[in-house]
């Protein structure tokens, strides 16, 4: 029994390699170096970008005043930094690392690098909700609910129709693609019976813009994700067996019909949420968990590592909009499709490479 307990002890304290021991009280835990050193690079790469959105701009505030004015000390630029331009940098990065969290979850159900809430019809079922909503002349404060309640009529048509078989994986990506190709369709019928004033305002929505939201926009979407939180905690070790087939994850004493569906639900309204504040912001979610997955080196998108790159992703996007072509400003979702479009060139290529 002693060379037994002493053999065990002595096993536990050898890292694989590639890990680290974590010890908490008598628990020892293996983490892998790599995740973590990613995450840690993402998280200061996201500060970074963010005093630097917070910099730029007219006037031009330098990175030791932002600093100054964010930790309270006073300057002549607190207007600018604490009231200007700071809502939109947090909004940013909430709305990237939700997308990118939303993308992940989808993802791992659907087992596909092409799926995301704007292939599987949230986005579309957000976007007609919300033309209708531009279009009709609801007020302004309405806009926001009807984009969330679209997203997640669309989310439960996609549900109804992939819950054959246990939410299989192929099923359920082709009943969001129909979903999204039948809610893009009846938004172009909308927008062009609409007035061409409110028809515009409804195609700049359906693009995706952070300008003029702020503190609201991200407390709606900060505060989904903290109240999601431990639903996520259980997401990220849920994710693990979204690889194993349904014969061996029952095997194993787990439930992956009930997984699938608990991670899918969760995505979704996390896309929905997002949606309904900044808009149809494509892409972020798509590139966001595959990216990280190859920074990773894992065989599935890492849950922090995609919302820390998420939340990058569109900082930068939203920075780039504001100044490339200033005083004009382009909307987020302009650069972040132009990122995703080559980024899915390189995946049909990359697929076409090892299929031949």
């Amino acid at each position: 029994m002693t060379s037994t307990h002493a053999g065990a002890r002595s096993a536990s304290s050898v890292a694989l390699p590639g890990r680290s021991l974590l010890r908490i009280g008598p628990v020892t835990v293996q983490v892998r170096r790599r995740p973590v050193l990613v995450a840690g690079t993402l998280f200061l790469l996201l500060a970074g970008s963010v005093v630097l959105s917070l910099s730029l701009g007219t006037p031009y505030v330098a990175p030791a005043d932002v600093l100054r004015a964010l930790s309270g000390a006073g300057t002549p630029y607190d207007l600018v930094v604490l009231d200007l331009r700071l809502p939109r940098a947090v909004l940013a990065a909430l709305a990237g690392a939700a997308f990118g969290v939303a993308g992940t979850l989808i993802q791992g159900v659907a087992r596909n690098p092409l799926a995301s809430p704007d292939v599987i019809g949230v986005t579309q079922g957000a976007g007609l909700a919300a033309t209708v909503a531009l279009t009709g002349g609801a007020a302004a404060v309405l806009v926001a609910p009807a984009a969330l309640l679209g997203g997640l009529v669309a989310a439960v048509l996609v549900f109804a129709l992939g819950a054959r078989h246990g939410l299989a994986a192929q099923r359920f990506v082709l009943a969001g693609v129909a979903v999204a190709f039948a809610f893009r369709a009846l938004t172009e019928v909308v927008m062009l019976t609409a007035d061409p004033i409110d028809g515009l305002r409804a195609q700049l929505w359906l693009i995706g813009t952070l300008a003029g939201k702020g503190w609201t926009e991200a407390a709606w979407i900060g505060g989904t994700l903290a109240l999601l939180l431990p639903v996520l905690a259980w997401a990220g070790w849920a994710l693990r067996s979204t690889a194993l087939d349904d014969d061996t994850a029952r095997g194993i004493g787990l439930r992956p019909v009930a997984r699938r569906i608990g991670l899918a639900a969760t995505g979704v309204l996390i896309a929905a949420t997002v949606t309904a504040q900044v808009g149809a912001v494509d892409f972020v979610a798509l590139v966001a968990p595959q990216v990280a997955r190859r920074l990773v080196r894992a065989e599935r998108p890492p849950l922090l590592c995609a919302a820390l790159l998420g939340a990058l992703l569109l900082v930068l996007a939203d920075l780039a909009g504001r100044r490339l072509f200033a005083p004009t400003q382009l909307p987020a979702g302009v650069l972040t499709a132009a990122i995703g479009g080559p980024y899915l060139m390189f995946l049909l290529l990359r697929t076409r490479k090892r299929g031949s």
